[in-house]
């Protein structure tokens, strides 16, 4: 009889049924992809607001609502999509990998019983999957930046990629495949900080609002965790978002490294509430219909 008893206790601490780590990659990816397309022309106005003024007094944009109006004014509709496509290679490389890296951790550090990892460990578990990400989306944030940036030169300066496919094959042929990495290792740095601040506080703020005993494990939850998240991780992640810290501090004064606060996080807060949103009704459908069917 004691060993009955010990038998079944032992099937009590059994992990639950967890989807193929393919399957988490996959769902990563398309739930960062699912973000961008709707926060794409917030990405491009943060993107603008922090080079502007870059190297002089002078701002191009006055405010987010400015950059707005300018770019449809001289680009036209399609210009507030511009680099959608490397956008979407990025969510596909860099989110893919990162999301991907961190579930599989996160599952693997959690205790037989389901009981989570402590946020010491969630943070550490982000910054391995953001600098893994990073280094992966690198050639794909490189691509990003110039073609959002490429709206705001002169013509006769503009590269005019069609596409990210075309960014990346022109850099590469016209200034060596190491120029795609350029700028991985601060890519990287931002990466542990971002990665650290929004998974950890997402995992943490979920878990949180659960134990209140206030909230179920639905989109509401997952709602208010991520709107938690996208906040922690602006404020985290802003002063290391611009390349040279003391020459911008120098020129422009210390506020200046949160310049773009506000569509940073009308950008970041969207996008992490949206992943989250999306890749939790993933996890759930194919836990329905695969797992417990």
């Amino acid at each position: 009889q004691h060993r009955a008893m010990a038998a079944a206790a032992d099937t009590t601490k059994t992990r639950p049924k967890t989807s193929p780590k393919s399957i988490k990659f996959l769902f990563g990816g398309l739930a960062g992809m699912g973000a961008t397309v709707f926060v794409q022309p917030l990405d491009l106005v943060k993107n603008r607001m922090q080079l502007s003024g870059q190297g002089s007094k002078a701002r191009e944009y006055k405010t987010s609502f400015h950059a707005v109006a300018s770019i449809l004014r001289n680009e036209g509709i399609g210009g507030i999509y511009t680099g959608l496509s490397a956008g979407l290679l990025r969510q596909a490389t860099y989110t893919t990998t990162r999301l991907g890296i961190y579930t599989v951790l996160f599952e693997r550090m959690s205790k037989a019983d389901g009981t989570p990892p402590n946020f010491f460990m969630k943070a550490l578990i982000g910054m391995t999957a953001g600098a893994t990400g990073a280094f992966i989306g690198t050639p794909a944030e490189v691509a990003l930046i110039r073609m959002t940036a490429d709206g705001r030169l002169p013509p006769d300066q503009r590269r005019g990629y069609t596409n990210v496919f075309n960014a990346l094959i022109r850099i590469t042929r016209e200034e060596g495949v190491t120029t795609l990495w350029r700028g991985c290792i601060p890519t990287m740095a931002r990466a542990v900080v971002v990665n650290a601040a929004q998974l950890a506080s997402y995992s943490q703020s979920k878990q949180a609002l659960l134990d209140s005993g206030y909230f179920r494990d639905d989109i509401l939850c997952h709602f208010c965790a991520s709107m938690i998240s996208g906040l922690v991780t602006t404020a985290a992640s802003m002063p290391v978002d611009i390349d040279v810290l003391v020459k911008v501090i120098r020129k422009e004064g210390f506020f200046s490294l949160w310049k773009g606060f506000t569509p940073y996080y009308a950008r970041l807060g969207p996008h992490t509430v949206l992943t989250f949103v999306f890749l939790e009704q993933m996890n759930k459908f194919y836990k329905i219909y695969f797992l417990d069917s």
